[in-house]
């Protein structure tokens, strides 16, 4: 017998046929209404058929949706696809009706084993596509510019205001219309479809011999027509014969309403989820509970919202839709309202609307017995373990590694990121910058269950995969700094198995390695990496051996590296100096190597004083030498006067500048209180030639550009009223180099209780860990 669609729900004239579009509470209520009237003996729903064992978990009270069906090769499980369910989808609808009444649910589609095959095919191609909208068509066929707005007037508005005499009407209409399409537009620009029409057509009719007639299938709209052709098994084993395959493994995973977005990639997504989702599940008066929602919200954030402005909200979308025509109020006119009367005609309160409640941030949830690959296993305990929950919405989260419990949470998310799913991200912490500090951004998707299983191929716990992949990356690491980097993420994340591999790999680049920019790359995270050992109980000793020879390398090779450089291998020479300069110091602390700091000290001098030497690179070492004590500020601005001279050519004497008092922290500080070297640079910058002043523009705006407005001011106040001599320093007196006459003890002293108070009652060890 001919399958119908829609109709009536007497038995003998062929299986029920329900076309839905996926996603929609209006399609989700019709379905419930239309099983319920017919009653039938087994239910089909849209699906890959190995999914059929994972079906009785969807009745599990553990089992909250939205989830998803995943599918993964088994030989690449990276290769993977998705098929997600919201509470609101018609499909979900239908597997938990037959669950509630026993009758069997199946899945009928094209095997995932297939779908997959057939998407590594088309890797490397242009990927297929629908070439027609049929939902667009039918809205603009009805003088609708907006498919989203024809189909919640014609569908979901509709089954939403009650239920129709014949509850399979709506399915026949919708039929009738997707029939015409077809035979004007074919397969709509998708061949794939064929191929999987017909698996449908085939384990129809199976079902058929099992069930009789009696069968309801709940599938996309646009398949109906297929499903309702004549046509032979031969014909369809024909168009399957051949297909390629893979081994596939099924199991439910969490999803989230942000992914069922359409924005999120996901071609059958909708572009309200939050919405629907409150569509579906409202019992009654749905748009004055969602207005009372965006109150709450809004009230959340500290915006006065009162019962005044809710009541108003509601009339006035009532008011809209009446005025457009509509059958009821939709999306549009809840926001346009929302807008209005809560926000003020703002749209920045909007935003977050949208983004709460219109999209929302819902992660659903899976039974523990769903099958999953042995490293989720292990990820899921420690998640429980260490109370990190995953979640759909971006939370940021402190730790301090003195505890055990923070300590144990920064190293499950060191090694996640080591395998390549990054549910954390590090972040710069509002609190301490001290070692003992971490500050996390987390965030779930659900895509990290199909980097988990990619994962699972280093090991079957999270702490053996991390150390597998940690050994296999140090030998395959094509560079120096790689093999560096991966030893400081070692460290981070407690891998003290992996950590002999990583340093025979890391002594043995080092040895090989001549290039004096590639040691200088390297240094930096070793330097970091042993600032661990103290706060991660971590021995270091070997990692420092390697690091000080390392940076007596670099002290020997840097200056000949430095000199004849262009401007751009000049910047990047610079930013090696900083990073240079910032490991040496954490090493002499760190490993306390004899006469280190005085060795780099030496080759600032060198490089401060090398004409050779690229300008930005010499005022650099000029700066960091006066920062640290090791230059007094009578031969720093000899030596600015050197660079700045009548004879220097503006360029040189430009880029020398950026590199003492550009782009570093207190800069711009540093001449408002020498007024030496700020007359030093007024005297060059008025001295600069009117045809060559342009061409040095550029350079010195991107100097003084990083400085602070309230320092440009100053500046600015000071060249105007001309050098103070009352501020000028006797360079034979005390004091700081570059500011005034000594220390002002008592001043000084009255700082102490502020400190006390931000730092907190650390002891002095804690403090010096903290770095």
């Amino acid at each position: 017998m001919t399958p119908r669609a829609g109709g009536t729900a007497a038995a003998g004239r062929g299986p029920l046929l329900l076309g839905v579009r996926h996603h929609g509470p209006g399609s989700a209520r019709a379905v419930l209404a239309a099983l319920e009237a017919a009653r039938p003996r087994a239910v089909l729903v849209e699906g890959p058929p190995e999914g059929d064992a994972l079906l009785p978990l969807a009745a599990h009270r553990r089992m909250r949706p939205p989830v998803a069906l995943l599918a993964r090769a088994v030989d690449d499980p990276g290769r993977a696809a998705f098929w997600p369910l919201a509470d609101f989808s018609p499909e979900w609808v239908a597997i938990r009706w037959a669950a509630a009444h026993g009758i069997p649910v199946r899945f009928v589609d094209l095997p995932a084993a297939h779908s997959l095959a057939l998407a590594e095919q088309r890797d490397g191609g242009p990927e297929e596509g629908r070439g027609i909208d049929p939902i667009g068509i039918l809205a603009g066929t009805a003088g609708y510019d907006d498919p989203e707005r024809w189909w919640e007037d014609v569908v979901e508005h509709r089954a939403a205001a009650g239920r129709p005499a014949d509850p399979c009407a709506p399915f026949a209409a919708l039929a009738e219309a997707m029939t015409a399409l077809r035979e004007a537009h074919g397969d709509g620009g998708h061949p794939q479809d064929a191929v999987r029409e017909a698996c449908m057509r085939l384990q129809l009719r199976a079902a058929r011999k099992e069930f009789g007639d009696d069968i309801a299938v709940v599938c996309g709209a646009w398949h109906v027509p297929a499903l309702e052709a004549r046509t032979t098994v031969a014909a369809d084993r024909a168009l399957l014969r051949g297909m390629p395959k893979v081994k596939a493994e099924l199991t439910w995973v969490p999803w989230t309403h942000r992914r069922l977005a359409r924005h999120s990639g996901y071609g059958a997504g909708i572009e309200s989820p939050g919405w629907y989702g409150h569509l579906f599940a409202a019992p009654d008066r749905p748009v004055e509970r969602w207005m009372t929602k965006v109150a709450g919200l809004l009230r959340d954030t500290d915006r006065t919202v009162s019962s005044a402005h809710v009541i108003e909200a509601v009339r006035l979308a009532g008011t809209l839709a009446a005025l457009r025509g509509r059958p009821a109020v939709g999306l549009a006119e809840a926001t346009d309202a929302v807008r209005a009367v809560m926000c003020e005609g703002s749209d920045v309160p909007l935003a977050l609307v949208r983004d709460r409640l219109v999209v929302g941030e819902i992660l659903g949830e899976v039974p523990e017995t769903a099958p999953a690959v042995p490293l989720q296993r292990d990820l899921d305990r420690q998640q429980r373990t260490l109370r990190l929950r995953p979640e759909a919405e971006t939370r940021d989260l402190e730790l301090d590694l003195r505890k055990d419990t923070d300590a144990a949470r920064s190293g499950l998310l060191h090694r996640l990121r080591l395998l390549g799913v990054d549910w954390g991200e590090p972040v710069a912490g509002r609190g301490s910058t001290g070692t003992f500090r971490e500050s996390w951004r987390l965030r779930w998707e659900p895509e990290l269950f199909v980097r988990i299983a990619e994962a699972g191929v280093w090991g079957t716990t999270v702490l053996g995969a991390a150390t597998a992949r940690a050994e296999s990356d140090a030998l395959s690491a094509s560079s120096l700094a790689g093999v560096t980097a991966l030893a400081e993420q070692c460290l981070l994340a407690g891998l003290s198995g992996a950590l002999p591999v990583v340093m025979r790999a890391l002594a043995d680049r080092a040895a090989l390695d001549a290039d004096v920019g590639h040691l200088a790359d390297a240094l930096p995270s070793l330097a970091r990496s042993l600032r661990y050992g103290d706060v991660r109980s971590t021995d270091t000793a070997a990692l420092g051996e390697v690091a000080v020879g390392l940076a007596e390398r670099v002290c020997v090779g840097l200056p000949p590296a430095c000199t004849g450089l262009d401007a751009e291998a000049a910047a990047e020479a610079r930013r090696r100096v900083d990073a240079v300069h910032r490991a040496i110091g954490l090493l002499a602390v760190a490993v306390r190597a004899d006469g280190l700091s005085e060795r780099w000290a030496g080759v600032l001098h060198e490089l401060s004083g090398r004409d050779a030497v690229a300008g930005v690179v010499r005022g650099r070492a000029t700066r960091l030498l006066l920062d640290d004590g090791r230059l007094a500020g009578s031969e720093a601005a000899r030596l600015m006067g050197l660079a700045l001279s009548p004879g220097a050519a503006p360029a040189g004497a430009a880029a020398w500048i950026e590199g003492f008092v550009g782009g570093a922290a207190g800069g711009g500080l540093l001449l408002v209180h020498d007024d030496r070297l700020l007359g030093i640079v007024d005297t060059w910058l008025t001295g600069i030639p009117a045809d060559t002043f342009a061409a040095v523009l550029p350079l010195l705006r991107r100097t003084f550009s990083t400085y602070d407005p309230g320092v440009r001011r100053t500046l600015g106040e000071l060249v105007r009223r001309g050098p103070d001599p009352g501020r000028a320093r006797d360079e034979g007196g005390p004091g700081t180099p570059g500011f005034g006459e000594g220390f002002d003890e008592e001043r000084a002293d009255a700082v102490v209780p502020v400190l006390r108070l931000l730092l907190g009652p650390e002891a002095p060890a804690e403090r010096a860990a903290a770095g």
